[in-house]
């Protein structure tokens, strides 16, 4: 997509767009010239989030904008930034007057310009905003870049996007930044990886399976290793899926997105960490080698696990990566997935659950969620409820007994495959924005990784 950022010098000649609070109404239309202020008042705009009022000067042009943030402030406020590209008229704009986030402001106005072209001619505003004063621009460019990414692989249909397509994605970013990049297939991938290359059997030829594995930086910095579940469309398998609950399993390789969206802000940002970056890519289709309820299969852990729910599938390609990632101790330990139901029950669309043993990280990551809109809620490592993936033949099975807490016991199972003492998050992500919100249009969408970046930059740059 186009730049939708001007630089400073092009401040003079961009029309202010004014936030205003409920609060602040009074004051900022008397600070107006004569009438555009009697024009607001007549228009009866009163600041309400979301609001707009376009105010004209003598001469019939667009002489300000009103943008209504009603008692929002900081972030939140900022969002509502988000609406403008599509409610405003062509030309260069500024963000003007007391702006709690200016930053966050200009990124959701950037967030909201997002189209998905690939299919379908968009429309293609010529809406610009000036990168406000004091705002790093490379860095607003940085994160609408990586979100825009992550946002197209969750978009485009499974036919033009399979494991083999994932993985061009991955080795594309591998090649523009100098990264190593190997792809695992085939003979060495069932036998080394043998979950992921279980799930993907069934796939037609060219959609066949792999470990993608991307490595970048200097290996005396602290490692943070990414792991994603890529499963590129979710059948079911065997225990099919109604076409109901297949109309969006396109997006079930939503978590390597945005594994790779963050690694894309890492990398980017040059931030002083030895980074790799692990996708498990497969479909979990259905034809004669598709593995079924009650088979048993060791892992590359070395743990068996019997599977009672071939839709359970991302926890099993997420098993055998995670325990590749454990091999090396890394510092801290990432997984993204599209994985429960359960989760979006709990918690709805907009709010990933994330799950890890330690205090002091989920702290940090609330934090930084709420710093960046770009929220998570932290839901408990119950151990307790391991006893429901009980299995009679097998260290482990991979669907809990009964309906309850299925977040939880996703997270448990995948807690089995990450090495003893290390520091990990899991992140149960939609993926997918059911509605369209200010900066934030219907479709994919990418979720804790500007928060995790945040996070990053805090833990590792001094």
């Amino acid at each position: 997509m186009k730049d939708c950022f001007l630089n400073a010098d092009a401040s003079a000649s961009a029309t202010e767009v004014v936030l205003v609070g409920t609060d602040r109404l009074a004051a900022a239309l008397d600070a107006l010239p004569k009438g555009e202020g009697a024009f607001a008042r007549a228009s009866a705009f009163q600041a309400r989030s979301g609001s707009l009022a376009l105010l004209p000067s003598a001469d019939g042009k667009l002489a300000r904008v009103l943008l209504g943030i009603g008692t929002d402030t900081g972030a939140a406020a900022a969002r509502h930034a988000g609406r403008l590209f599509d409610a405003l008229p062509p030309g260069a704009y500024k963000l003007a007057g007391e702006v709690d986030r200016p930053d966050l402001a200009a990124l959701f106005f950037a967030l909201g310009a997002y189209r998905f072209d690939r299919y379908k001619s968009a429309d293609q505003k010529d809406v610009k905003l000036v990168v406000p004063d004091g705002v790093d621009g490379a860095e607003l460019r940085l994160q609408r870049e990586a979100v825009t990414w992550t946002r197209d692989l969750i978009n485009i249909p499974a036919n033009d996007l399979g494991p083999a397509e994932l993985s061009a994605a991955a080795r594309e970013l591998a090649e523009e930044i100098g990264a190593t990049f190997t792809e695992i297939t085939a003979d060495h991938l069932a036998a080394e990886f043998p979950l992921i290359a279980t799930v993907g059997a069934a796939a037609a030829p060219g959609r066949e399976p792999c470990l993608i594995d991307i490595a970048w930086g200097n290996p005396d910095h602290p490692k943070v290793t990414l792991v994603g579940k890529g499963i590129c469309f979710d059948t079911g398998g065997l225990d099919i899926k109604p076409s109901a609950g297949m109309l969006l399993m396109k997006k079930d390789m939503g978590g390597a997105a945005n594994a790779l969206g963050l690694a894309a802000m890492i990398i980017g940002a040059a931030l002083p960490v030895r980074l790799r970056v692990l996708v498990a890519a497969a479909e979990n289709a259905i034809a004669g080698p598709a593995f079924r309820p009650g088979d048993v299969f060791k892992s590359r852990k070395g743990l068996t696990v019997e599977i009672g729910n071939t839709d359970a599938e991302g926890r099993l390609v997420l098993a055998d990566a995670l325990a590749l990632a454990s091999e090396e101790s890394p510092d801290l330990l990432i997984d993204f997935a599209t994985l429960t139901g359960a989760a979006r029950v709990a918690l709805g669309p907009e709010l990933p659950a994330v799950f890890t043993r330690d205090d002091a990280l989920a702290a940090d990551l609330a934090r930084a969620g709420l710093a960046t809109a770009d929220p998570s809620w932290r839901l408990p490592l119950w151990s307790p409820y391991l006893s429901m993936m009980d299995s009679k033949v097998a260290n482990i099975n991979n669907a809990g007994t009964g309906s309850f807490a299925g977040s939880i016991t996703a997270a448990l199972f995948l807690e089995k495959f990450v090495g003893d003492g290390l520091r990990w998050l899991h992140v149960d992500l939609f993926a997918w924005n059911p509605s369209s919100r200010p900066g934030s249009p219907e479709g994919g969408e990418a979720q804790t990784i500007r928060s995790l970046y945040q996070l990053l930059k805090e833990r590792y740059v001094r």
